[in-house]
């Protein structure tokens, strides 16, 4: 059987286009993909929907305004990241590096960040309702005036943590650390405090924080 020369240049240019569309992003020379190494990477405003990020090298990435919505991000390093603004509703962030990153109104609506590294990050302004944080530690973080409403942060760790203002109403807060933590002005109601820890916790001016604990 002959093929036309017409027909045999399509079906290469075809095979050759669903090769294009396998392959990885690249944004100012960084390759989105699993395990690769960004670190300093300039991905500001960047559209990384849906993208596979997992145990990526990220810390000190200039992610601010990017678009990670239902990003995979589990075990990227995202340490001393920056996030301002940036969009990751839905991302996963299981066990990711986002110590001192800066999330400082970013929105993180609903995200899984089951055991997270979060240890002195900034979440100034920030959105984190519904967000699964079981497990994750939050110590030292700065959270003045962060919407957790309905987060689950059963056994998380929050010690020393700055609350100030934040809303946490309706969250499951069975567990949790607030140990040497700041909930000044923070609101609590509705939430489920089912032996959580509030010791030596600054509770002046918090609705809905428990009055056993001594202040």
């Amino acid at each position: 059987m002959k093929y036309s020369p017409l027909l045999v240049l399509l079906t290469c240019f075809l095979a050759h286009a669903d090769e294009g569309d396998d392959a990885p992003l690249i944004i100012n020379g960084c390759t989105i993909a699993d395990h690769s190494q960004c670190p300093g990477a300039d991905l500001k405003g960047a559209d990384l929907r849906n993208q596979d990020l997992r145990n990526m090298n990220l810390s000190g990435a200039d992610l601010r305004g990017a678009d990670l919505r239902h990003a995979r991000l589990d075990l990227a390093n995202l340490e001393k990241a920056q996030l301002q603004g940036a969009n990751l509703t839905r991302a996963s962030l299981q066990q990711s590096n986002l110590r001192l990153a800066d999330f400082t109104g970013a929105t993180l609506m609903a995200i899984q960040g089951w055991g997270m590294f979060a240890q002195g990050a900034q979440f100034q302004d920030a959105n984190l309702s519904a967000a699964y944080l079981q497990f994750a530690r939050l110590s030292g973080a700065r959270l003045h005036n962060a919407n957790l409403r309905a987060a689950d942060l059963e056994m998380t760790w929050l010690s020393k943590a700055d609350l100030k203002g934040a809303n946490l109403g309706d969250a499951n807060l069975q567990e949790a650390k607030f140990g040497e933590s700041n909930l000044e002005q923070a609101n609590l109601t509705g939430s489920r405090q089912h032996y959580a820890n509030f010791q030596d916790a600054n509770m002046e001016g918090c609705t809905g924080c428990p009055t056993t604990w001594d202040k």
